[in-house]
């Protein structure tokens, strides 16, 4: 639960194990077409969004690195004035090489006298807001070592007021992680600084971690590109910001989740009238508008980039309805002519819109994107087309296909009709042979046998390589390599298949993770060093949240026919009856009638317990556990648990 990457150790691991940019290889004849054809239907002498990402700036970092007190280092500023007007890299796309220049931009930023923003300290932005005694942070990133070094930064040339309000805009990691470096929990405690969210946050904060949370870890390393250095031909970032930090996430709670719908809040003399965005982009979201500033905050719901209605890190599917909905409400609430209405946008990636008219573009274009994607995804649906085919024929109207914002940096157009299919129809295509698929080994093994054996496959795959069919390439060794998965030609062949392909991607986050995957074929999975995050999560869960992750870590085999049942009393609430039988975990309140054995503990070792981070005798031995019955039936229960870590294989069965 809540594993995080023990940062040292991963990059003793990268600097002992990475390929150097030579092992990888260069971009073939094939994909520099790719690039030659690149954005012709772009507008390359339109600098505005270079103009608007320089605005303001008041003043650089003064480091070019931040590095953890354990010496690892949390973020490496971007060199922007040498990115500036460079030319792509070596296997770098030129659409996203522009939007990866753009988001180098780094500092801190005057908004309008008033709002500031710290951009470039991590994927997110950091935005501050003058009141009459103090300071508003919103969306303090994900790190604390980012956060403290942008408030450090902007004290450095601002009065230094103390922090009087957070507000988190939602409920993603990238926009709270670095809170204790922007506040101290015993202020929020005293009442002396407010944490302001939308509704549903602490459950959609704490929730996205738990439940599938080792496997949506695992994808995201493939997403991030971590593994993958720019240096090596590597990541360039995310699309949605320059990368993301290395560093110490952590939590605290709101003290205030607003209703649903939003409503106005007067924090330290500041208006802000929030508009609730939940099931857009994250399941808890909130919008506001700052009328004596004149600036619309509109969170990650309208950004620079075409965003993930599903994204392939794993998250619960994004209603597309429901997102162009959202934009169209603070639009026409907010948007308005002739002076009237927001004067400068704001939000949490990216760089701001100044002048009515850019705004009303830029929310119109974010707007229009996402009913388009929505309608024509389900016009296609219902004329019988699978998610695979929509994917393929989606294609926006030259209006919109022409907006630098609405180019593929992030998330694609192409998956957003995928995720528009499955959210109204699911995974199954209609297609009874689809029904009930082998698995993936058996359906490989049978495959390759049809096709004539390995050597086979391999011969007519070379031959599509060289002619740069490289996505049919991966797709039919991918069958050979879960047929067999020692096979180092195929291997070798499907690595520099995908490697291609990530080269030839506009979305930075595609990018990494063909890349990674690529890197894994060559080198193997790299066993990754977990530590415990941040013990602030588990504090703020309640015993039930506990076994409720509890029960998806249930061992089936050491579960089985088993009858085990405790009394559990941890931390304030009510003591739980839980008992595991016939390998299903079950719990409820306890009542007096319960005769099970009895424990004593505080949540935090409760989760230990569970994921098998501490044993009960340690437990017991350290005065954290108090038993009142059999103690083997203690451990008996604990030890029925799994604890999972993200080493499993992606690429290879």
């Amino acid at each position: 639960m809540f594993a995080r990457i023990a940062l040292p150790a991963l990059a003793m691991l990268l600097a002992s194990t990475a390929a150097t940019a030579q092992d990888v290889p260069a971009p073939t004849a094939h994909t520099l077409e790719v690039y030659a054809s690149a954005g012709e239907h772009l507008d390359w002498n339109d600098e505005r969004d270079f103009a608007a990402a320089e605005r303001g700036l008041i003043a650089r970092y003064p480091d070019t690195r931040l590095v953890a007190d354990d010496g690892h280092v949390v973020w490496a500023f971007p060199d922007y004035q040498a990115m500036r007007h460079a030319p792509p890299p070596e296997g770098v796309h030129p659409v996203l090489w522009r939007q990866a220049r753009l988001n180098a931009a780094n500092g801190l930023f005057e908004v309008v006298p008033g709002v500031y923003q710290l951009r470039g300290f991590d994927l997110a932005n950091m935005t501050i807001v003058e009141g009459d005694t103090g300071i508003i942070v919103i969306d303090p990133l994900t790190a604390v070592e980012s956060a403290r070094a942008g408030l450090e930064l902007y004290y450095a040339h601002r009065p230094q007021r103390p922090v009087v309000a957070v507000i988190y805009t939602h409920s993603h990691v990238d926009h709270f992680g670095g809170v204790r470096g922007v506040v101290d929990e015993a202020d929020v405690l005293a009442g002396r600084v407010q944490v302001i969210a939308p509704a549903g946050f602490l459950h959609e904060a704490i929730s996205e971690n738990v439940t599938a949370g080792n496997a949506m870890f695992r994808r995201t390393i493939y997403y991030s590109g971590i593994m993958v250095p720019p240096e090596q031909r590597g990541s360039l970032g995310a699309g949605l910001g320059p990368g993301v930090a290395n560093g110490q996430q952590t939590f605290i709670a709101p003290t205030e989740e607003l209703p649903e719908q939003g409503g106005t809040r007067v924090i330290d003399g500041v208006t802000f009238q929030f508009r609730g965005a939940n099931g857009t982009e994250a399941p808890s979201e909130l919008m506001f508008y700052l009328p004596q500033f004149g600036v619309l905050d509109v969170a990650e719901v309208a950004t620079r980039t075409v965003h993930n209605l599903l994204t392939p890190r794993g998250a619960q599917v994004r209603d597309a309805a429901r997102w162009w909905q959202a934009i169209d409400a603070v639009l026409t609430e907010f948007g308005g002519q002739n002076g009237s209405g927001a004067q400068v946008m704001v939000g949490s990636h990216h760089w701001p819109s100044w002048g009515g008219p850019a705004i009303r573009e830029q929310l119109e274009n974010q707007r229009d994107f996402y009913k388009f994607v929505h309608d024509r995804s389900l016009y296609l649906a219902n004329n019988g087309e699978t998610m695979d085919e929509i994917a393929a024929e989606l294609q926006l109207p030259p209006s919109l296909a022409s907006q630098w914002t609405l180019q593929d940096y992030y998330g694609t157009l192409g998956s957003g009709g995928r995720a528009v299919f499955q959210r109204y129809l699911g995974w199954y295509d209609g297609n009874p042979a689809n029904l009930n698929r082998l698995p993936p080994v058996d359906s490989a093994q049978r495959t390759i046998a049809y096709m004539g054996g390995a050597d086979a496959v391999l011969a007519r795959a070379r031959a599509d390589y060289d002619a740069g069919d490289y996505q049919w390439v991966a797709q039919v060794v991918n069958q050979l390599l879960f047929a067999e998965p020692d096979n180092l030609e195929a291997r070798a062949l499907q690595a520099d298949a995908l490697t291609q392909l990530g080269y030839q991607q506009v979305s930075a986050s595609w990018r990494n993770v063909y890349l990674t995957a690529a890197r894994e074929l060559r080198q193997g999975v790299v066993p990754i060093p977990i530590t415990a995050r941040s013990g602030d999560y588990v504090t703020q869960m309640s015993p039930a949240m506990l076994f409720d992750y509890a029960g998806i870590a249930l061992s089936a085999e050491r579960s089985a026919g088993a009858r085990v049942a405790l009394v559990v009393e941890a931390g304030d609430g009510d003591p739980l009856f839980a008992e595991v039988r016939d390998g299903l975990l079950r719990y409820r309140r306890a009542t007096g009638a319960d005769t099970a054995t009895r424990i004593v503990l505080a949540k935090p070792m409760l989760e230990a317990l569970l994921t098998r981070r501490i044993d009960v005798s340690e437990a017991v031995e350290r005065d954290e556990l108090a038993i009142d019955g059999d103690r083997d039936t203690v451990s008996a229960f604990f030890d029925m648990f799994d604890s999972f870590t993200p080493g499993f294989n992606l690429v290879t069965p």
